[in-house]
């Protein structure tokens, strides 16, 4: 594929740029049924694309053209390397652009060496976000890592794909899931059956993650032999996990008592991974969260790799990113209005004395 600016255009801030695909097959696939992809890429940079043959020639404000020919880039590169091109990967070529990290096209590389991906039984992985490529090299690189942020940005689902990948190579010997059993909210009651039935209904997302990686007699093999373990957090006390990749969800709903720990588990040649999302703590009320607590304790110790998502990093439909964002903005305006009465109040108080 090559690319050249074109004669400028009268009011334009930059000469189109044209693009030209070498593979014709693959043009279906990348410009999406009736063009809905370039559509949808049209209409969130505000750019022009138009298609002639084997041509594509983006005309726009500069900055928006260069984004343009980045995911135009991206989304070609993967094709060509025999991945789907489908409206997730559209969204996150489109996010990718929007995010200035100096991240190449080959981010969507099938293997190490060409990108970040991650490589399993069912499915390849690759970042959908600048960010989520930090969270993954985190995981390769780093003993110990915790991602941070909102609901739908990767953070378990990554880590239970890096997990399963190493098991698959060998790096590890087992996989060890845990999440706190804490009620999101509502109180459920007696729940009958052994302990497995009555603490399953907390670690069904763990299982939801495994299974979209492994088929599913497999993943019941391996947790039935021991190889995938999957149990509450007060299952972990006193116990030293080596050859293993240890990873904690929900981590918000933890004591300071229980995330410590967990965190002294840690064995040889094994690594650990903590997730949380520090606005949805269900912690009784008056109880410190514990992965505020370790953060505040841990954050300076350089081996240890943290990664913050925000809401731009929502991979999931596009309205939930739109929700967590309207939620945020709901929340800072309830601090600041807190802040300023606080502040009055104090103001009020010196005046009178």
């Amino acid at each position: 594929m090559t690319y050249d600016p074109l004669a400028n255009s009268p009011g334009r801030s930059m000469a189109p740029v044209q693009l030209q695909f070498d593979d014709n097959r693959l043009l279906p696939q990348l410009f999406g049924e009736h063009e809905q992809h370039l559509a949808r890429i049209e209409r969130e940079l505000g750019v022009s694309l138009v298609t002639r043959g084997n041509y594509l020639t983006i005309s726009g404000p500069e900055g928006s053209v260069g984004a343009a020919r980045h995911v135009m880039t991206s989304l070609y590169q993967r094709l060509k390397r025999g991945l789907d091109v489908d409206q997730g990967e559209v969204e996150a070529a489109l996010r990718m652009s929007r995010q200035d990290d100096g991240l190449e096209p080959n981010l969507f590389g099938p293997d190490a060496k060409e990108g970040i991906a991650i490589k399993t039984q069912r499915r390849l992985i690759t970042p959908r976000s600048a960010m989520q490529a930090r969270y993954m090299r985190m995981l390769h690189e780093r003993e110990l890592t915790i991602g941070i942020g909102p609901a739908g940005t990767g953070k378990t689902y990554l880590a239970v794909a890096v997990a399963v990948a190493m098991l698959m190579k060998g790096s590890v010997d087992r996989i060890i899931l845990s999440r706190p059993a804490v009620e999101a909210g509502e109180r459920l009651g007696f729940l009958p059956g052994d302990l497995k039935d009555k603490v399953d209904p907390y670690l069904r997302p763990l299982y939801d993650a495994l299974h979209d990686m492994l088929p599913g007699d497999q993943v019941m093999k391996r947790v039935s032999n021991g190889e995938i373990e999957i149990a509450p957090l007060a299952f972990m006390r006193g116990r030293t996990l080596s050859n293993s990749f240890v990873i904690l969800d929900e981590a918000q709903n933890t004591t300071p008592m229980q995330m410590k720990m967990f965190l002294t588990r840690l064995g040889h040649n094994s690594r650990m991974a903590v997730t949380g999302d520090l606005t949805q703590i269900d912690l009784p009320a008056g109880q410190k969260c514990g992965l505020k607590d370790a953060l505040n304790a841990i954050s300076g110790i350089s081996d240890i790799g943290i990664v913050e998502f925000s809401d731009a990093d929502v991979v999931r439909h596009a309205l939930v990113g739109k929700i967590v964002s309207a939620y945020g903005e709901r929340d800072r305006r309830r601090a600041k209005r807190t802040k300023t009465s606080a502040s009055t109040t104090s103001a009020s108080r010196d005046a009178v004395d």
